[in-house]
């Protein structure tokens, strides 16, 4: 029986815009055009899906239905000198931020393993600052190299600001993959973000990381007040930049902050600029990060048609979803852990419930030699919140989220 079921994502939508056939264009090799692009940020809501299933063509084409899982490490936080209106960490910041000098290299090889019990193939080692020393470098290079001596198969990615002639060379060296440095915005909207430095130096970071040979990891963070032109400006620049891992995140506007207040964002319009991306850049990593959980709301699983990569429980100085919630939410929307394709997701979150039990209690952080902020990024995290660092909460999942900035919420509430 033919009951003659036309596709949604290739029916034209209200601005005139056939996203499936967008979508074919794109997988023969057209490039979106600026008045495209447009177009698709200009989608109503009412063909707002139709959008996510085209850009899901794409996705499905060089991804499968498989979701990259990556683990941030914060090595060192808060206390920076840049002037950033969206960041916690800036200078004059008054957000209630977990602030600490660097783990020790132990530490953070220990907290990337909760991570990596989790699923995740790639970690994160960000520090705040404009750019490291050279002795700083080092001992990230450090880092690395104990990382992949007891994860050789785990992809590391250092993200410790502008960096200097060599820098990149030493932590490609010491076996790091790749390298993130976000250009954030465009570059017209970039003097009003920032002024401590400029757009120029993040995309020579980005060249400078790609020249050493490490796989370069730019992407955006959206709803700082950027018009539709600026978003697809930026876009634009990544895709000419030749960003492999392309993050996007959605502004968090910390208490604190210049950004305090700013809410622009719905989880449509988060939709509709993933499906931008996508179309932009069908064949990179398109990660959701920084902010998903507030922004998309309900619509997470959703957004994994057109993205392929998540981070794993928390992010710098905010807490995000429960890492076994992270994993149940891939599993119930029918995709699969890239590295752990013959293992369910659920099944996932199990041994990382296993390995956080198995792990030996955290000290409590008044009783840690480093003071504040040592182990696990916990530091100095108030008593009432009820942190327990990287260890074993008896018959609780594994305290992978620490007490973050922006919300009155527990651990693992």
């Amino acid at each position: 029986m033919n009951l003659n079921i036309a596709n949604p994502a290739h029916a034209p939508g209200e601005n005139g815009l056939n996203p499936g056939q967008l979508a074919e264009k794109i997988l023969a090799g057209h490039r979106i055009t600026e008045s495209e692009a447009l177009g698709i940020l200009a989608t109503p809501d009412s063909a707002t899906m139709p959008l996510i299933s085209a850009a899901g063509i794409l996705r499905r084409q060089h991804f499968g239905n498989t979701v990259k899982v990556n683990y941030l490490v914060n090595l060192k936080s808060g206390l920076c000198p840049e002037d950033c209106t969206y960041c916690s960490q800036r200078l004059g910041s008054t957000a209630e931020i977990l602030k600490y000098t660097w783990l020790k290299p132990d530490e953070a090889v220990a907290q990337a393993g909760f991570g990596i019990a989790g699923g995740a193939s790639r970690v994160c080692m960000v520090a705040s600052g404009k750019g490291p020393t050279d002795r700083d470098v080092d001992r990230v290079a450090t880092m690395v190299e104990q990382l992949k001596d007891e994860h050789p198969q785990v992809e590391v990615c250092a993200c410790l600001g502008i960096l200097k002639d060599g820098q990149a060379a030493r932590l490609k060296d010491a076996g790091a993959d790749a390298y993130n440095h976000n250009l954030n915005t465009s570059e017209s909207l970039y003097p009003e973000i920032c002024t401590s430095h400029s757009y120029q130096d993040r995309v020579k970071t980005v060249e400078q990381a790609q020249s050493a040979g490490l796989s370069s990891c730019s992407g955006l963070i959206v709803g700082l007040g950027e018009t539709p032109e600026q978003l697809v400006e930026a876009i634009f620049a990544l895709r000419d930049l030749g960003s492999e891992s392309i993050p996007v995140n959605f502004l968090m506007p910390f208490d604190g902050t210049p950004m305090q207040g700013t809410w622009l964002l719905t989880p449509m319009a988060c939709l509709r600029i993933l499906a931008l991306v996508r179309m932009a850049c069908p064949d990179k990593e398109l990660r959701i990060a920084g902010g998903r959980e507030m922004h998309l709301r309900s619509l997470q699983s959703t957004a994994l048609e057109a993205a392929n990569s998540i981070f794993l429980g928390d992010y710098l100085t905010s807490e995000g979803q429960g890492a076994a919630k992270d994993l149940q939410m891939i599993a119930d929307a029918g995709f699969v852990v890239l590295g752990q394709e013959s293992s369910s997701p659920s099944e996932v979150a199990r041994r990382l419930q296993d390995a956080a039990h198995a792990a030996p209690p955290a000290p409590a952080a008044e009783e840690r030699a480093g003071g504040c902020g040592s182990g696990c990024g916990t530091g100095c995290a108030p008593a009432q919140s009820g942190a327990a660092g990287c260890g074993a909460a008896a018959g609780r999942e594994p305290v992978l989220r620490r007490r973050g900035a922006g919300t009155m919420e527990g651990p693992n509430a």
